[in-house]
């Protein structure tokens, strides 16, 4: 079996509240594709090794359209 993040496929969502200004944060995505222009393009057994948390974890950012606050959170893999 797999492991799969549940919010990079779409299968949920998740609802964070900023500590800032209490509006909901939106989802940006895993940070991974972040590291640089192609990352998005990489295998993710690569990229997963250098966002600093287990491989049965996927890190996602949150951030907040309304006072640009911004949070990591690890998202629990799925097994597929």
């Amino acid at each position: 079996m797999e492991l799969l993040c549940p919010l990079c496929n779409g299968l949920e969502t998740k609802t964070i509240v900023c500590g800032q200004c209490g509006a909901n944060m939106e989802d940006k995505g895993a940070i991974q594709e972040y590291f640089d222009d192609y990352s998005p393009y990489l295998d993710l057994d690569i990229t997963r090794r250098v966002d600093g948390v287990p491989g049965d974890l996927c890190l996602h950012i949150f951030w907040c359209e309304a006072c640009g606050a911004h949070k990591r959170i690890a998202v629990g893999m799925v097994e597929y």
